[in-house]
């Protein structure tokens, strides 16, 4: 009965754990609904837009549920920087939920 238990406590806080956040994050385009456009994030803190020519994101965080980009914004000649925080509303697997507001974003795992 104990080895049980214990064996049961290991499973339980395995599946307690933090999902992994890096990895390649996409959403279908608004409009274009067979494209995805979304954002890489490297285990090194960098990251990469994935469709999105002009918003380049260049470094990302993660503080508890808070996921920090950062990158630049380039259109009509000027380019600039900017930094954007989300809140993780759901991280599994597959499946990537972040709010800024009242606007929410939905990603899937590559």
């Amino acid at each position: 009965m104990k080895k049980l238990l214990s064996v049961l406590c290991v499973l339980f806080l395995s599946a307690c754990g933090d999902t992994e956040i890096p990895g390649t994050w996409l959403q279908p385009i608004p409009g274009m609904e067979d494209k995805t456009q979304g954002f890489t994030l490297n285990d090194d803190g960098t990251a990469q837009s994935v469709n999105m020519a002009t918003l380049q994101y260049t470094t990302w965080r993660r503080d508890g549920d808070i996921l920090t980009l950062t990158g630049r914004s380039i259109g009509n000649g000027q380019t600039i920087e900017f930094t954007e925080m989300y809140n993780i509303e759901q991280l599994t697997s597959d499946t990537l939920v972040l709010r800024n507001g009242d606007v929410t974003f939905t990603y899937s795992r590559e």
